[in-house]
C-alpha cells in the first residue's frame, strides 16, 4: 500500500528519484540533497562542443552540474571513470566533436572514447553517457559550425534526459 509522501525537492530530477521508488512504509517528509551530475567537455572545437552543456543545462539546472574540461576527447574515459567512483554523481556525462584532422583515423579516435566510457559506466555502476559526435564530411565553415553548434543543444538536451531517465529506471530496480 502506497502512503502519502511529501518531498522538499531542488528539482524535477530528484522528485523522480522518488517517485520511482515506490511504495514507502510511512508517512514521511524527505528533504534531499541536489542529485549532481558531472559534464565533462573536450576543449578541441570548444565552441562547438560547449553548446552541449547549453541543451542539458535546459533541463538540469547548472547548481547540479560540476564542469570539467579535458584536453580531447581520448581523455575523457580515464576522468568520467575518476568521476564516477566518487560516488557524488548520479551520471557523468561526456561530450566531444571528434573531426577527421587528415593526420590520424579519427573513427578509431571515436571508437576507442566511446568504448572507454561504456567500460567506465560498467566498472562502477554510474551511467556514463556520450555526447561525442563523429561527422564523416566537416569542413570548417560558418554554415557546418552552425549546424553542429545546433546539433549538439540537442545532443546535450537528449543526454539530461537519458540521465533523468535511467536514474529513474535504476531507482526502481
Amino acid at each position: 500500500m502506497k502512503e502519502n509522501v511529501h518531498v522538499t525537492s531542488q528539482s524535477w530530477g530528484e522528485a523522480l528519484h522518488v517517485i520511482a521508488l515506490g511504495a514507502v512504509s510511512n508517512q514521511k517528509e524527505i528533504t534531499m540533497t541536489p542529485t549532481r551530475y558531472a559534464f565533462v567537455k573536450a576543449q578541441w572545437h570548444a565552441d562547438i562542443v560547449d553548446r552541449a552543456l547549453d541543451g542539458f543545462s535546459k533541463i538540469i539546472p547548472m547548481e547540479q552540474i560540476d564542469v570539467i574540461d579535458v584536453p580531447g576527447a581520448f581523455e575523457m574515459p580515464l576522468i568520467a571513470r575518476d568521476l564516477a567512483q566518487t560516488g557524488k554523481y548520479a551520471a557523468v556525462i561526456c561530450a566531444a566533436f571528434v573531426v577527421d584532422g587528415g593526420i590520424y583515423r579519427h573513427d578509431f579516435v571515436a571508437s576507442t572514447v566511446v568504448d572507454g566510457l561504456m567500460r567506465a559506466s560498467l566498472d562502477t555502476g554510474v551511467p556514463v553517457l556520450s555526447v561525442s559526435l563523429t561527422p564523416h564530411h566537416y569542413q570548417e565553415t560558418d554554415h557546418h559550425n552552425a549546424i553542429y553548434r545546433d546539433h549538439f543543444v540537442t545532443k546535450g538536451h537528449e543526454a539530461a534526459q537519458a540521465a533523468l531517465s535511467i536514474g529513474k529506471a535504476r531507482a526502481a530496480i
